[in-house]
């Protein structure tokens, strides 16, 4: 994905970077793969404010995404690459050969009509979701679990990628995007490739009405 800055014809549009989404290639989720997204507004159970600088913003749903990959030995094709509110990275619709449908965070590179596949003895490709056992030193990923079975924690953001450097014993030493070194067990998956929408971070709002589009309310410094 790149970014395009537009033409100064509004004062808001003067600072604007703003993402091309030439990556997409649908423009509706899944329906069956959605679900309510409730909002808080910063406040608890009690109606206490406890967050500042929230509220507001556009209706949302919630894209059920499955951070296990625990569906093995069983090809998956890509559908579509879509657009998710709720994160920077894109995300992208796999259909199985028994008829599933899951959303996975897509990584860069992912391609509509591509084969992915998950479990013991898969090729390191792109999108595929190995054990940290089997994936060659190196080799860049994505979506890591901390613990097995437990659903990919680490790098999941748009362009975050984590790097094998060593194994010891039971644990393969991770460098994380913060540049930290991690111990993880081998037995724990990860996806190959770094996440889509690298460009993310280049962007600008222009304006302030762009954040009080996603909930972002403003933020007065004070004397």
């Amino acid at each position: 994905m790149a970014v395009r800055k537009l033409k100064p014809v509004t004062p808001g549009q003067r600072h604007k970077i703003a993402g091309t989404f030439d990556d997409i290639t649908a423009s509706k989720p899944e329906k069956s793969l959605l679900r309510p997204l409730k909002r808080s507004g910063g406040r608890n159970h009690t109606g206490k404010m406890t967050v500042r600088h929230r509220g507001g913003g556009h209706k949302r749903r919630y894209r059920i995404i499955d951070f296990l990959r625990n569906k093995d030995e069983m090809l998956a094709t890509v559908k579509t690459i879509e657009y998710d509110p709720n994160r920077s990275a894109r995300i992208a619709l796999l259909v199985y050969l028994d008829g599933e449908k899951r959303y996975i965070v897509a990584p860069a590179g992912l391609e509509v009509g591509q084969k992915i596949q998950s479990g013991k003895g898969v090729a390191p490709d792109i999108g595929n979701s190995l054990f940290l056992s089997e994936i060659p030193l190196g080799t860049v990923i994505h979506n890591i679990e901390l613990k097995p079975n437990g659903g990919g924690i680490l790098a999941r953001s748009a362009g975050s990628y984590a790097q094998i450097t060593s194994r010891d014993g039971k644990y393969a030493i991770i460098k994380l995007p913060s540049g930290e070194s991690r111990m993880v067990l081998v037995t724990c998956r990860a996806t190959i490739g770094s996440v889509s929408n690298s460009d993310h971070f280049l962007q600008r709002s222009g304006k302030a009405g762009r954040s009080r589009w996603l909930g972002r309310r403003p933020r007065v410094r004070g004397e």
